[in-house]
This record gives C-alpha cells, structure tokens and sequence, in this order.
C-alpha cells in the first residue's frame, strides 16, 4: 500500500472556491488527501463538503491557491489524462433512461479508449468487476430508467469502478440506497482502500462515517476545524461545535469506532 506520508498525491493550496460572483463557500482552505486512506468527510448542510469534492475533481475552477495531483497542478492535464487517474461520483447524475445499464457502465472506460487503444478485452473485464463489485450485475440488461432510486446509485458507483483510477472521490455515494445496500457500498470503499486505492467520500451519517473511515476531516462554514483518526478527535465538544447538538460519546461495542448519542 502507498505510505500515507508520502510525497505526491492529491493536494489543495490554500484554495478559495465560490459559484459565479457570489462569496466564495471555502476560502484559504487546505487538504492533503492521504494516500491508500478512506478520507470521510463530514459536516452540517451547506458547509462546503460537496464544493471541497468538485474543486478536488476540477468540477469547479478554484479563484484562487492550486490543488495538484502528484505535483502536478491539475489545471495542467487535459481531461482523459484526469480521468485515468481521478473518478468522481458526483451527488445528481442523470443518464438517458432508455440506456441499458451495461452501456452507462461502460462509459467509465472512456477515457482509456483511443486511436490506439480500442475497445478490448481488458475493458469488457473492467465493466464485469465493477458491475460484480457494485452488486448491479444481475440487471445489466435492464434499461436505467427502469430501475429504483437505490440501484441506479449502485449503477453510477459501477461506472465510477469502472475507470479503474487510483483515487475515487465519492460525493455522497449512500444517496437513496437502504441500510444493507449503504453497509455494502462503505465495505466495498473499504476494500479498494485494502487493495491500494485512495477513497475520499462526503458523508452524512455519522455512524458510518466514524466506522468506516481511516481519516475523518471535519467541516464547518467553509473550513476545516478537525481531521484525524475518528477516535482520536470525534469529543462531545467537537460535535457541538460542528452540528450543534449537545451529545455523549461511546464506544461503538462492534466496532470500536466512536459512536454519538444526542442528550434528550
């Protein structure tokens, strides 16, 4: 697995983010994504998790600072070169509802594909173990606007897989998905964090996101006030501060992870 600490990697300088004219939603902030970690970011509506993701992606332009991927400023490769080595599952994605799951599965190895690369045999394994990975193989011939809420986010996390990148940026991934099918998507980041990749993933549920993260970093406002291991920094006065809720703070018994139970 990568060392954590080591050089490289995905970055943001002292980034200031907005839409159009308005404020800007993060301003002067900073992130070292560590490498080979599942990062959970966390934090009450509206505090940037969702701009510090795209801006992460180069969804959104930065006004000011520079986020680098490997020490390469991100603005500086075209964007097939991006997509080889950084997916995105953004929070609204719509395709055509006539088209067959297995085809919008299968635009994830686009960027892959060139004049001298052609479809092949390499990619029709791609889509197989996304698909297998994500659970959705068994509808791969349904059309996507047959499906639910639920299985078409597992279709979108199926093409996501299927780019094959080393750092996947998941903006709330458990959207619309039940408590089985959200344990199955969280283990499934854990276990392409176990086989090397980098997952950064917006959360908001806080019981899965203090249990499935290696590394928490916590929003408010537009800013970064904690990051960490979740035991190490999820205190009683941490979650007052962020969400505002008065709470004691125990041991999950199953899985050692913090786990915050609101005061009456």
């Amino acid at each position: 697995m990568t060392d954590r600490h080591s050089e490289g990697g995905l970055r943001a300088h002292s980034i200031t983010v907005g839409y159009g004219k308005d404020s800007p939603i993060l301003e002067g902030l900073s992130l070292d994504v560590l490498q080979g970690e599942l990062t959970v970011i966390v934090g009450p509506n509206a505090c940037g998790k969702s701009t510090l993701l795209r801006a992460l992606a180069r969804v959104l332009s930065v006004r000011c600072g520079v986020v680098e991927l490997d020490g390469q400023v991100l603005n500086e490769l075209n964007q097939k070169a991006l997509a080889r080595r950084l997916g995105l599952l953004a929070q609204s994605s719509v395709a055509p509802g006539d088209m067959l799951v297995e085809d919008l599965v299968a635009r994830g190895r686009y960027p892959h594909q060139s004049l001298a690369h052609q479809w092949s045999t390499e990619d029709d394994e791609a889509v197989a173990r996304a698909m297998r990975d994500a659970g959705v193989s068994a509808f791969c011939s349904r059309r996507v606007g047959e499906l639910s809420g639920g299985q078409r986010q597992r279709v979108w996390i199926a093409m996501a897989l299927a780019q094959s990148t080393d750092i996947l940026l998941l903006d709330e991934p458990t959207t619309y998905l039940d408590l089985n099918h959200q344990l199955e998507v969280l283990r499934l980041a854990d276990r392409l964090r176990e086989g090397g990749r980098t997952v950064v993933a917006v959360l908001h549920d806080l019981h899965l996101a203090f249990r499935y993260a290696t590394h928490l970093v916590c929003m408010k406002d537009g800013r970064i006030v904690a990051q960490g291991v979740p035991r190490d920094i999820v205190t009683p006065s941490l979650i007052s501060d962020v969400f505002e809720v008065e709470c004691v703070v125990i041991e999950d018994p199953e899985s050692g992870a913090p786990l915050v139970i609101p005061r009456r």
